[in-house]
């Protein structure tokens, strides 16, 4: 099993070049944000991550958690690790200032996400959701929960979960049935929750659940809903812990991946009803979750690109240790990264993440300047970019994990299918993240409908002129940039007739938009990681161009050019084909 070594400089090179990380610092909001800063917290990250997470990994796989009463138990060290992150500062990096937190930037902030989840995702998804939840409760609770909770959510001491789902209301939850009572200056919950990541846990004395449900008197539907925040224990007004609320976990899942994250059952108001705060106003609960599921969307994409980061790693290091089979010119057995197909497949690995990983920070860097920036035309600019850029970072890059990982396993042959090498858990793990906080084909959805065509197609626009900036600045680059040039350039055309294929038959065809979207979506992601790629590839030749960091970003943007940016047609070509074939079928064909 190797080593997960962090790659601090392509990172750093991406927020710099592409995120606008020099950008960000001479805002008043992150003054303290240099880039020697930036690269002195990846550095250190990068540390705790493969010196204390990373070895929890595998051991976290053969363990798993389980329940024992009414608590969870979770795989040695898990704790010792955690409070090891808390006792660093971690979970506050870039949260509020006035609560605790450090106030660094969330492209900083998406850099310790992308290396938590490649050393350990299963570890990762509990400070994960207890930033987002942070977040929610900062934009939308009251002065008073903000007060008595805040400051030891954003230091880590207390974990945060998200209640969405039901036996009965998956991504629909108009079908929600959790009820909300209300009781003097608090509500009284019951109902039962599934698919809840890290419910239950032994790492912190105290867990935050923020809960949907109803009111008696709510309307029917999405309209009817609304938040609360429900503690594991509750909150004296000293701010010590009282008695336990009526809470508590029923079982944990066993799932394909994932195994030492307790995806839990829970159950509240088994005896009376578990007490719950309003978080923003009655009914409207749906937006303000909303405010944790965008920030839980793009750490899902993190997460597949940390994952995929891991797996290419291991497969480069085997690669370079297997011995196996001859090449021309070359005596006796080689090792097989000197094969072709090898070759093949770990530079697709490398050129997906690194593709993925610039979308992620480009798209953190707007919410960044989306919350700070010192005009507000820029402001929403970057709302509409990072609104835009969402449901890709999810859904693509969670997409590509799966091929880079499964890449990973045919890297390792037969030694990828058994369990010692880790390849086979990469696959595993990294299933759930085109899955959980909306599955990808909602994200397609939400791009088409929303991102698309409700927007008059303004932001994606914007995005197809930076694209083509970037095409014409190919063109002048030289002979070397030519191939890059004119899969980019096709690329783009590709992309600007699906467009025009969503504008144009988005209310007349509903059954090609819902056949089509992942298509699109896919298409999308495609067009737009090979163009951070391309850019990222010119940047490097202008300002380092003796340095093998830049012949390698270069020739990996060739690559990308040469073997992925082809499929863009195909998608293309597939979303437009329409609905008939897809619809043909009556139900018992099937």
């Amino acid at each position: 099993m190797t080593d997960y070594i962090a790659p601090v400089r392509d990172m750093m090179f991406t927020l710099q070049e592409l995120a606008g990380l020099d950008a960000l610092n001479r805002l008043p909001a992150y003054a303290e944000a240099t880039p020697d800063i930036a690269e002195a917290v990846l550095t250190e990250a990068g540390k705790l991550a493969n010196g204390v997470i990373a070895p929890l990994n595998v051991l976290g796989d053969r363990v798993g958690a389980r329940v024992v009463g009414d608590a969870v138990v979770v795989p040695d060290g898990f704790k010792e690790a955690y409070d090891q992150y808390v006792e660093g500062g971690w979970p506050g990096m870039a949260l509020f200032p006035e609560f605790g937190g450090q106030g660094l930037p969330q492209i900083i902030g998406a850099s310790l996400i992308e290396m938590i989840s490649s050393a350990n995702l299963a570890f990762s998804l509990c400070p994960v959701l207890g930033h987002g939840a942070a977040e929610t409760v900062e934009a939308h609770a009251s002065d008073a929960l903000k007060a008595t909770y805040l400051h030891k959510m954003v230091s880590g001491e207390w974990t945060a979960t998200m209640n969405l789902t039901e036996p009965s209301a998956g991504s629909d939850l108009s079908e929600l049935k959790t009820k909300a009572i209300p009781q003097g200056d608090h509500y009284l919950i019951t109902g039962q929750k599934i698919f809840i990541t890290w419910g239950e846990h032994p790492l912190t004395n105290n867990i935050v659940h923020l809960v949907l449900a109803r009111l008696p008197d709510a309307p029917a539907g999405t309209r009817g809903i609304s938040l609360f925040l429900a503690p594991k224990f509750l909150v004296n007004a000293d701010g010590s812990l009282g008695k336990r609320n009526d809470l508590r976990v029923v079982s944990v899942e066993h799932k394909m991946g994932i195994h030492a994250s307790p995806t839990c059952i829970m159950s509240f108001g088994d005896n009376g009803g578990a007490v719950g705060y309003l978080i923003g106003k009655e009914n409207a609960g749906l937006a303000c979750m909303f405010t944790m599921m965008n920030h839980a969307r793009l750490s899902v994409g993190l997460q597949g690109i940390g994952v995929a980061e891991r797996a290419y790693q291991s497969a480069v290091a085997y690669a370079k240790e297997r011995r196996q089979g001859r090449v021309p010119g070359v005596e006796g057995q080689v090792s097989i990264i000197k094969h072709p197909d090898v070759r093949r497949m770990l530079m697709t690995m490398r050129a997906l993440t690194e593709a993925s990983r610039s979308l992620a920070y480009v798209a953190a860097a707007s919410l960044d300047f989306a919350h700070h920036a010192d005009d507000e035309k820029t402001k929403v600019f970057h709302q509409a970019r990072v609104d835009l850029l969402t449901p890709i970072v999810k859904g693509w890059a969670t997409e590509i994990a799966q091929e880079v990982t499964y890449w990973g396993v045919q890297v390792h042959g037969g030694m990828g299918f058994v369990e010692e090498t880790g390849a086979a858990q990469y696959s595993r793990d990294v299933r759930i993240t085109a899955i959980y906080e909306g599955t990808n084909a909602i994200q397609a959805a939400d791009l088409i409908r929303r991102k698309i065509f409700m927007d008059k197609a303004q932001a994606v626009n914007q995005l197809l002129d930076d694209m083509q900036k970037t095409v014409t600045d190919l063109a002048q680059a030289g002979s070397s940039f030519a191939a890059t040039h004119t899969a980019l350039k096709k690329g783009v055309e590709e992309l600007q007739a699906g467009v025009q294929w969503v504008i144009q038959n988005f209310e007349k065809d509903p059954a090609a938009m819902g056949n089509g979207g992942w298509n699109f979506l896919m298409l999308m992601g495609t067009v737009t990681g090979g163009w951070l790629l391309a850019k990222a590839a010119l940047i490097a030749e202008q300002k380092m161009p003796n340095d093998n960091y830049a012949k390698t970003k270069k020739i990996t943007a060739r690559f990308y050019a040469d073997q992925i940016m082809p499929r863009a047609n195909a998608y293309l070509a597939a979303a437009q084909a329409g609905a008939e074939s897809v619809m043909a079928f009556t139900e018992s064909d099937f």
